[in-house]
Order: C-alpha cells, then structure tokens, then sequence
C-alpha cells in the first residue's frame, strides 16, 4: 500500500506543479497580454492579429492544463445534491463509477482523435489563416490532447484512491 501511496502521491505533484506553476504563470501572461492589447487598442488605436490570437490561445492553455489540477482539488462543477450529503464510501464509489464509465472513455476518445490532428497540423507545419497571426499553430493544438491526458491520469489516481476507501484501505490514513 505504501508503494501505491508514493505512486498516487507522485502522479498528483505533476499535476500541482503544473496547476500551480504552469497555468499560473500563463495566468500572469495572459493578463499581461490583455492588458498591452487594450493598451494598443485604446492608446494606440492599433491592433495586431498576432496578439489576439495570442489571448485566445493562452486561455485555452489555461483552460486544458489546469483541468487535471482542478479535479485533483476537486474544483469541478458537480451537481451535489447528493453526493454532499453522502458518506465517505458512497462518495467513493460515485468517484470510481464516474472515473470508470465517464472520465476515463471520454478523456481516451479525445486523445485518440487529437493525437493524428496534432501530428498532422505538426507535420504540414500549419500557421494561422489570418496574416500575422500565431505561426505554429500546432503548438495550441498539443496541449489539447496533453491536458486530457493529465485529466486522465488524474481521474486514473482518483479512481485509484476511491477503490482503495471502497475496500476500506484508504491512502490518506496512517498506519497503525
């Protein structure tokens, strides 16, 4: 169990570092990247393609690797009607179906259609249609099948940690 514990545990601070680190400092760039597009907009009366590509790709880097980091915390909306009035063990086992028979399908059928569209967008080397926009197009595209694959492995640690509360062996309790 112990070895099962450093295992979730170590799956889990990819996810923080990421939510963390990552999707905070594309959070800074973001408002940064707003911030000068108003600025140009409104001070300068000019605008760039470039930078408004920019701000819609940014928030969706945001958006997709923050979506594992958010499930490890919970943050997802839920409909909890039930399921915050329920006690540890049925909230597991809510956990591991829904893991089980949503997350996990849904997440692989996203990646095994974004995977051959990202290498595909990679290998022709596709850039934006507008003139002066983003140039490698294929790197907004990677990070939609790498933040469901960090939502996955995410769901995969928690299906773990909820099978091991059904068989009444938590991971978060100490040994005795």
């Amino acid at each position: 169990m112990e070895t099962l514990k450093k295992a979730v545990d170590f799956g889990e601070s990819i996810n923080e570092w990421i939510g963390r680190g990552m999707v905070t400092a594309a959070v800074l760039l973001f408002i940064l990247v707003i911030f000068s597009n108003v600025i140009l907009r409104y001070v300068f009366n000019t605008s760039f393609v470039f930078m408004a590509e920019l701000e819609w790709h940014i928030f969706a880097f945001i958006f997709l690797m923050g979506a594992g980091y958010t499930l490890l915390h919970e943050g997802h909306v839920r409909v909890d009607i039930f399921y915050s009035l329920m006690d540890r063990k049925k909230k597991a086992l809510v956990n591991f179906l829904g893991v089980l028979v949503f997350l996990v399908p849904s997440c692989a059928m996203v990646l095994a259609t974004t995977i051959p569209w990202v290498l595909v967008s990679y290998q022709i080397g596709e850039v934006s249609i507008d003139p002066g926009g983003i140039p490698a197009r294929f790197i907004i595209k990677a990070a939609l099948p790498l933040g469901y694959f960090l939502m996955l492995v995410q769901g995969i640690l928690l299906g773990i940690k909820s099978l091991c509360i059904l068989m009444g062996k938590p991971l978060d309790q100490n040994p005795s």
